[in-house]
């Protein structure tokens, strides 16, 4: 599967990245993926980091005893700790061509639907400019109301959001086994999973290692979100020095199949979503749209309701016949403004530079 993905999610965990007695980050460990991840680029794969790592590197260079930590001390931890992992990243990857972005998120960006947008149109940007975004979610500023809690499921949610065929959650297991392999000698490793029934969540364990908060039932809830958004999932061991290449040559793993492939997932998602109003346009608008093109103000003629940016809306012909379903790029107030204008008009009609499409094709569902 990771031969025919065009976009690759990885996600690292703390005990990967971090040397448990030093503290400080496993530097051979990391040139080994940064090779991995140039060898996928070189195939002509865009590549997404999702990594852990900074509280516990924040925390050494802090002198935080062990043991739990308050939330202000994982902030802190945090704070310092983000320069230091996106250091170690730039370090390994940037002799070898490759140029890196830090990307923090939090809950809040993948369940309101205007920051979605914002984000994903963000991951398109860095993707487009070939350049490998590092993210992890952003603990400075994340309380328990606002957080994913663990990065496995943050991994999930940056596949859909970045349009991922593969996620890779880089394990200290090789798979999903049908119990926990370390208390039972005859338990046995799932080599693919096609959906994730209650039997297979039952075979889920409690969590890892002491600087890992996710476990097994955290990688399956990852693996609903992300086969539900068309993207497949691979649990395999993290701890070699090449594991990107020997998930690639064979190596013991448990893969999960998608659900259909991103594209397609995205549109059943649109297309599930109630509307909030509803954006009327002339009939070369419809033409266009049926070509596959975005929506540009110049085609509309009417809005009704009171959308904001990012709720679902239709688009109906001259005919009052749907011809599609969409997110909206603008709020109505501001689609009002522009309905009937040509996009290099956008900017002088709102009085700050303004995306050239009120729907961009990526968010419609015809």
């Amino acid at each position: 599967m990771l031969d025919r993905a065009r976009r690759v999610v990885v996600k690292i965990g703390s005990a990967l990245i971090v040397a448990e007695a030093t503290g400080r980050p496993r530097m051979e460990w990391l040139e080994g993926l940064a090779a991995d991840v140039a060898d996928l680029r070189r195939r002509g794969k865009a590549v997404v980091v999702v990594s852990s790592g900074s509280i516990a590197l924040g925390r050494r260079a802090l002198g935080l005893s062990a043991g739990a930590l308050t939330l202000e001390q994982s902030q802190a931890a945090a704070a310092v700790g983000q320069i230091r992992l996106a250091q170690a990243y730039e370090s390994v990857l940037a002799p070898l061509g490759i140029t890196t972005a830090q990307v923090l998120l939090t809950l809040e960006d993948s369940e309101n639907r205007r920051r979605y947008l914002n984000s994903r149109r963000t991951f398109e940007t860095l993707l487009d400019l070939g350049v490998v975004p590092i993210v992890n979610e952003n603990d400075t500023v994340a309380t328990d109301e606002i957080r994913y809690g663990d990065n496995d499921r943050l991994a999930a949610q940056v596949a859909a959001m970045a349009g991922g065929d593969v996620l890779v959650l880089l394990s200290d297991v090789d798979g999903l086994y049908t119990a926990d392999p370390r208390v039972d000698p005859s338990a046995r490793r799932l080599d693919r999973v096609e959906k994730i029934t209650p039997a297979i969540e039952a075979m889920a364990g409690g969590v890892g290692s002491a600087l890992s908060k996710g476990g097994m039932r955290t990688k399956l809830m990852a693996a609903r979100a992300a086969t539900r958004a068309g993207c497949a999932m691979a649990i395999v061991e993290g701890d070699r020095p090449r594991p990107l290449r020997a998930l690639a040559e064979g190596a013991p793993c448990t893969w999960f199949a998608a659900d259909g492939d991103p594209r397609a997932a995205r549109k059943r998602w649109i297309s599930g979503m109630k509307p909030r109003g509803r954006i009327v346009v002339d009939a070369g608008a419809v033409g266009a749209l049926a070509r596959g093109k975005s929506l540009l103000p110049a085609g509309v003629t009417a809005i009704e309701g009171g959308f904001s940016r990012g709720d679902p809306v239709e688009i109906v012909g001259p005919d009052g016949a749907v011809a599609a379903r969409a997110l909206a790029g603008y709020d109505a107030g501001e689609a009002r403004i522009i309905m009937g204008h040509r996009s290099d008009r956008i900017a002088a009609l709102l009085g700050h530079p303004g995306r050239a499409a009120l729907v961009h094709r990526d968010d419609m569902a015809l």
